[in-house]
């Protein structure tokens, strides 16, 4: 599964504004009055006085942030990788339980669609709680929800309990983003997005390999049990290594220090005046998304874009063991092989990401030159690399269906299949960044509608993969999937050249 980046900005005007600087407020947390017995309500405002403050967390050490970084992108790749590793326990799980193949996929398509159901609701609970505990009790969830699957003797146990898996785990592909923004600044941002955003695209691919290894030599329940292990891990290190991070939640903390310390109650954080409750938040939390996806053309047809792309690659979870097992023959762990093939185009796709910053970077100084505003730029830049990806990923599909015969040799496909995997992840990091410029106000909701449409295609597309490539053949399986990317590539175009005027009338989007 893939990852949602949580975006930082605050929806509507609910969120308050913070205060850079916080005269009140020694470094160590005490408290100073200030010299002419003059006090607004903003001299008790408590904040950071800058980034190298040492109450914040962008003050770390470079080793101890990277370090965070590293376990949310571990954990992350887990769950990815949870999402996927099923698929090599299907003819064992078929056998033993007595089911079809499709009610076998069930398994997978109910843990995808638990991964976007999650966000909607542990989002916004973050922004009360903090991101610490929201990891905590969803790794030892995660955990906990694994134990059914691997001692399961029928198939709803493990159906129902893969859904509720998939919704334990969703923290790490929605909520973990910001963990990685609230340690690096701005400028320091690029190397360690990537490294997280880049984990839980390239899980889905492991996971077959990982469990194709595993279900070729031992029973099916092994493949839990190495799921267990490795979960169990990411939660230690979770619970020892990795901090409150989210600045709201540790400010309101320094609050209540001082006011505890200095016996004056006017000591506040921003996240305190809040005029909105928990249940408010969650229940727009929960409808704004589909606001945006009923009246905001960009949203609608770029989230379709990407959950098409995501559904096609979840699809091959099945199709790749039909295809490579008929045609050449190959046996589990070497059908599992097979994907690295879109892990290496998915590599191949995030090393261009300088190329496309240098673009919208030249973009942005030719706006700024047109414009003579400073700082200015438009959403539209953020649009090129789904532009440029789009047709990687059609000439990917196209390349896969049509070398899918017995005659020849089984590398070419798998190239194919490298071209999809490259495009898939360009296409996605032009939209997600554009979604969030867009919608500046509402990108949290514009993101969780994305995340949704990809969850709910990501696990529709696997019921009628196979059924499909059997019926219609490799080839013009492949070709029908390739002409539905091919009639939506041109949608990031349009929204490049057309965007602003769109913008202009729109009453979410940002830029007006």
């Amino acid at each position: 599964m893939t990852a949602t980046p949580q975006s930082s900005s605050a929806e509507g005007d609910d969120e308050p504004k913070s205060i850079d600087l916080d005269t009140n407020t020694h470094l160590g947390g005490t408290a100073t009055a200030p010299a002419n017995n003059s006090y607004s309500d903003e001299d008790f405002l408590v904040s950071f006085t800058g980034d190298d403050d040492p109450r914040s967390p962008r003050s770390m050490a470079p080793a101890r942030k990277w370090l965070i970084v590293t376990i949310m992108a571990t954990t992350s790749l887990c769950v990815a990788c949870t999402s996927s590793l099923y698929s090599a326990t299907y003819g064992q799980i078929e056998k033993e339980f007595h089911v079809s193949p499709t009610v076998a996929t069930l398994g997978l398509s109910l843990f995808v669609f638990g991964l976007g159901l999650s966000p909607m609701i542990l989002a916004p609970l973050s922004e009360f709680y903090g991101r610490k505990w929201i990891y905590v009790l969803s790794t030892f969830s995660f955990v906990i929800w694994l134990i059914p699957c691997a001692v399961a003797t029928n198939i709803e146990t493990l159906i129902v309990a893969r859904f509720f898996n998939g919704l334990a785990g969703a923290a790490f592909l929605s909520v973990a983003g910001g963990t990685v923004g609230d340690l690096f600044t701005r400028e320091s941002l690029q190397a360690p997005m990537m490294l997280y955003t880049a984990s839980p695209f390239l899980g889905p691919e492991l996971g077959p390999v990982i469990g194709g290894f595993i279900n070729y030599n031992v029973k099916w329940q092994w493949s839990y049990y190495v799921l267990l292990i490795w979960s169990f891990a990411q939660f230690i290190a979770i619970c020892l290594l990795v901090p409150e991070t989210y600045h709201p939640v540790l400010l309101r903390q320094e609050a209540k220090k001082l006011r505890k310390e200095t016996g004056d109650s006017r000591y506040y954080a921003s996240i305190e005046k809040m005029d909105r409750s928990l249940t408010q938040t969650l229940i727009r939390s929960c409808y704004r998304p589909f606001l945006l996806l009923a009246l905001e053309p960009m949203c609608l047809f770029l989230c379709l874009f990407t959950a098409v792309l995501l559904g096609v690659l979840y699809l091959f979870f099945g199709v790749f063991g039909v295809i490579f097992q008929n045609n050449h023959g190959f046996n589990l762990w070497q059908v599992g092989l097979c994907f690295l093939g879109i892990a290496v185009g998915m590599i191949v796709g995030v090393c261009t990401n300088p190329l496309w910053h240098k673009n919208f970077m030249r973009l942005l100084k030719e706006h700024q030159a047109k414009t003579g505003i400073p700082g200015s730029s438009e959403p539209e830049f953020r649009l090129p690399p789904a532009i440029g990806g789009a047709p990687l990923v059609t000439i990917g599909l196209f390349w896969f269906g049509w070398t899918t015969y017995s005659s020849i040799h089984w590398i070419v496909p798998i190239i194919g299949s490298a071209v999809f995997g490259a495009g898939v992840i360009i296409v996605f990091s032009g939209i997600w960044t554009f979604l969030v410029d867009a919608y500046p106000l509402y990108s949290a909701s514009a993101l969780a509608a994305n995340s949704f449409t990809r969850s709910v295609f990501a696990a529709a597309f696997p019921l009628f993969g196979s059924p499909m490539y059997e019926n219609l053949g490799y080839q013009w399986a492949s070709f029908l999937l390739s002409m539905i990317t091919l009639v939506l590539a041109p949608f990031p175009y349009i929204f490049y050249r057309w965007g602003a005027q769109i913008r202009a009338k729109s009453k979410y989007a940002g830029g007006k």
